[in-house]
């Protein structure tokens, strides 16, 4: 197959492995930056120019898109579907993942379970909104934050309020959230390819944090996980359309916990993790190039987008 990775930075770790690992199946892959990608939108002749010349077709695309660039990104990602390029993940499912409260709202439509989450424009609603979730300790983030930047645990309903009120002061949208105690820091990411869980990591916060991100400090370890939160993962991604999801065990029965659109990890850290569960979905890819990909992470359910970045033996 003729396959296209969007990324920016192309000497990235999970970028190398990505190319290696389809060549090594004979596949040709390309890396294009997507902002260098130009395009002609139109209902006889659309293309996509790169860089002073026109693409050739690609039978499949895998994108790399960081928050950053999610707009262009993920624009010159559905010109590629336009032509019929087969991506990994949709552009659709890309901006979903980005935008916390909108992931939220689509898994609770379809009736999955979800931590008590409220969200307000007006800061004379914020005493109501504190109750809603139930009261402190509670957590604070950014609808579109990524990697753990713009989450707070508020221990307190001073300091919830004081943390909403300094959110709102930067015109920011933010989301209020019970803060689930049981986790401890710990959560799930697993890799689904169409209904299958592949593969799973534990991620475990680093001392004195909360976040379990890896670009916290936080450690991660080939997991197990139980029938129900399998069920939750694969009924989440087909609702979200997206390339990962989140699920978090808790004393409760497992919840989803919303989307997240940055990456399982960069595959330098996490993705020696999946090769292992990984390393026969290639073939599904040569049946269905662009096969949805979808991570977890323990102790709460969440949707992201780059599956690409994590599953670094996709192909080998």
């Amino acid at each position: 197959m003729k396959i296209a990775i969007l990324s920016r930075d192309g000497t990235l770790y999970s970028c190398r492995r990505l190319r290696e690992a389809a060549q090594q199946r004979g596949h040709q892959i390309e890396i294009l930056d997507p902002l260098s990608c130009y395009m002609n939108v139109s209902p006889v002749a659309s293309s996509i120019h790169y860089k002073g010349r026109q693409l050739p077709h690609f039978d499949a695309v895998i994108p790399r898109i960081g928050s950053a660039i999610t707009y262009y990104g993920t624009a010159a990602l559905r010109q590629f579907e336009l032509l019929g390029s087969y991506p990994l993940n949709e552009s659709v499912a890309i901006t979903r993942a980005r935008d916390k409260l909108r992931s939220l709202q689509l898994l609770a439509r379809q009736g999955i379970d979800l931590p008590l989450t409220g969200i307000a424009h007006s800061p004379d609603d914020t005493s109501d909104l504190i109750a809603m979730v139930g009261g402190a300790p509670l957590v604070v983030k950014l609808v579109e934050g990524t990697q753990g930047i713009g989450v707070v645990l508020a221990e307190t309903r001073q300091a919830a309020e004081s943390v909403i009120d300094a959110f709102r002061g930067l015109n920011a949208h933010i989301l209020v959230q019970e803060y689930i105690a049981e986790a401890k820091g710990c959560d799930i990411r697993c890799l689904v390819v169409g209904n299958e869980v592949v593969a799973a990591i534990e991620r475990r916060a680093k001392e004195g944090d909360f976040r379990s991100n890896l670009h916290r400090g936080g450690m991660a370890t080939v997991a197990q996980i139980s029938d129900e939160e399998r069920a939750i993962a694969i009924k989440a991604t087909q609702n979200s359309r997206a390339g990962r999801r989140r699920c978090r065990y808790f004393t409760r029965r497992p919840r989803a916990a919303g989307d997240g659109g940055e990456c399982l990890a960069g595959a330098g850290r996490g993705g020696n993790h999946h090769r292992r569960g990984c390393r026969r979905q290639d073939d599904r890819l040569d049946r269905a190039p662009g096969d949805a990909g979808i991570l977890f992470e323990n102790r709460r359910l969440t949707v992201g987008c780059k599956t690409a970045m994590v599953c670094g033996a996709f192909f080998a």
